[in-house]
């Protein structure tokens, strides 16, 4: 698997990354799939602070104690949580940040992370007083690196243009490509690296995308239709070979733009973890492919979130 750069940082993060929300709270189940990650040539984890209310930070330290060098370790901060009451409000102010990066350090047994990102964010936030908590942070040697996570073009082009960001985790899919339009040639540009989420568009752009359309998409997804849905899930598959998958051909697809460093997959078992790295993704999709797809699938834009 290639790694690539995180931005103008040292950081060098595989062109997969494992999205760790979905690993549960059975910690010997958590071990096998991260295991299976890092053996499958994956060193970038991602979790947040309020994923399960700091638990499965909790299960990440405990998971990886013993392997902390080989990892690239992504947290997020910004949502003010109460585990007790299960309840949390948006907070990215200096103040929280400052305590609640203590408060990561512990639940992931770590003395330092990687890469810290704002879990959100919006035009009416203290922007400055935020960027200046993540550059007290990283001249401290506590963060490696900062960045946001954000789907709001308005949002990453004030950090673009007032902060030292690294990276921007965005959601990006065949089937959500609002991200090409005004924000990946961007941040390429800045030599801010994008970690694409939610490539695989919630499984429909999975090996089972057709039972997961089924059940799923029956509202339609962004501006696609369920009858849309299905068939664009029929074009894609009409042109897969018979050495990629679904899943293969989706993360491919999104890292064939330079910006692109790596695609977030989350995974809730081994074997999910498995349909994701069995393939070689050292090469990119050719451009005739990148055409057809982008022929097959909308240009979508964004008129939210802004």
């Amino acid at each position: 698997m290639n790694k690539n750069k995180l931005g103008k940082s040292d950081i060098m993060i595989s062109n997969l990354t494992l999205g760790c929300m979905s690993l549960g709270n059975d910690l010997h189940e958590a071990v096998k799939m991260i295991d299976f990650a890092l053996d499958s040539g994956i060193n970038h984890l991602d979790t947040a602070d309020l994923y399960d209310f700091g638990m499965n930070e909790e299960i990440i330290g405990n998971a990886i104690k013993n392997k902390r060098s080989e990892i690239i370790l992504t947290t997020k901060v910004g949502n003010h949580f109460n585990k007790e009451r299960n309840e949390w409000f948006w907070d990215p102010s200096k103040k929280y940040i400052m305590q609640a990066v203590k408060d990561s350090l512990r639940r992931l047994n770590t003395d330092y992370i990687d890469f810290y990102m704002l879990h959100g964010g919006t035009l009416d936030d203290p922007i400055h007083e935020t960027i200046d908590a993540f550059e007290i942070l990283k001249k401290e040697g506590i963060i490696r690196a900062y960045g946001i996570s954000s789907i709001r073009p308005n949002v990453i082009r004030e950090y673009v243009k007032h902060s030292s960001i690294d990276g921007v985790m965005t959601q990006y899919s065949l089937l959500d490509r609002r991200p090409e339009e005004e924000t990946l040639d961007l941040l390429h540009e800045n030599n801010i690296s994008v970690l694409s989420r939610g490539p695989l568009a919630k499984g429909m752009l999975s090996n089972r995308s057709e039972t997961v359309i089924e059940n799923k998409g029956k509202e339609g997804y962004l501006d696609y239709s369920y009858k849309e849905l299905k068939e664009v899930n029929k074009k894609i598959a009409a042109i897969l070979d018979e050495d990629t998958s679904m899943n293969a051909l989706a993360l491919k697809y999104v890292q064939k733009h330079p910006a692109v460093a790596t695609a977030v997959f989350g995974a809730s078992s081994v074997r999910q973890v498995q349909e994701n790295t069995e393939h070689d993704y050292s090469n990119s999709i050719t451009d005739d492919l990148y055409e057809k797809l982008q022929q097959i699938t909308k240009a979508n834009r964004y008129d939210k979130h802004r």
